[in-house]
């Protein structure tokens, strides 16, 4: 199925100004551009994205996103640009800011600068899934968690005695008879507006599963840095 060329598709970069585990990671070069860069470039790469919005609190931020093309309509306020502010509300004030200019998306590209390894190809297949589903509210990307890390064989301490963290571990004493596992990797979600704005959630009820195979990190720590410029090299 092709991308519906009537789909108003709206890829969101967001990018706080402060970083505790990579200091000033979203201006960061990686591979000689901009951390926040590549995600702006891979929403415009795609082809299917109408606008690029970058929200950040911070001007130096805006202006580098500018120069990679985004629109920075605003300054997010300090309200939303706090450590342990949710993604949703974020989401949500910056598809406020659009449709108050009469631009309805029918679709949210959330584009996080923290996974720069996606691959476009994958968000256009991730696009078409959803919309061949119109009864889905939006499609993340996974992947899978090794068979070792499984959640039935993860383990816990509980007053000094080593537990299976889930009590049906207890019955899986093979890796390969545990239930395959996975993981959210961040490179990019996709979400219904309608969904995001009216039903207040960036999965909905139906979400649609769409499994990344490709070599990849998140930017998390200084040592996710070191293996991202490793990757970037080759």
């Amino acid at each position: 199925m092709a991308i519906a060329s009537s789909a108003k598709i709206l890829g969101l970069v967001p990018a706080r100004g402060g970083s505790k585990g990579i200091p000033g990671k979203n201006g960061r070069l990686l591979g000689g551009m901009p951390l926040l860069a590549r995600a702006v470039r891979a929403g415009f790469d795609t082809g299917i994205v109408e606008r690029v919005l970058l929200t950040t609190d911070s001007a130096e931020l805006a202006a580098i996103g500018r120069d990679a093309g985004a629109e920075v309509p605003f300054l997010r306020p300090p309200h939303l640009a706090r450590d342990d502010t949710p993604m949703l509300p974020v989401m949500q004030h910056a598809v406020r800011h659009v449709m108050a200019e009469g631009w309805i998306p029918d679709l949210i590209l959330l584009l996080q600068p923290s996974a720069p390894f996606r691959l476009v190809e994958d968000i256009r297949a991730a696009v078409e899934r959803l919309q061949a589903k119109p009864e889905a509210d939006s499609i993340v990307s996974i992947e899978k968690v090794p068979a070792h890390f499984s959640p039935h064989f993860v383990m816990k301490v509980e007053e000094g005695c080593l537990m299976p963290f889930l009590a049906a571990g207890l019955l899986v004493t093979r890796r390969q008879d545990a239930p395959t596992a996975y993981t959210r990797n961040g490179q990019f979600y996709v979400t219904r507006t309608s969904c995001l704005m009216e039903a207040n959630s960036i999965y909905g009820v139906y979400c649609l599963p769409f499994v990344t195979t490709h070599l990849a990190v998140n930017l998390d720590t200084l040592e996710d840095w070191e293996q991202a410029e490793k990757l970037i090299g080759r």
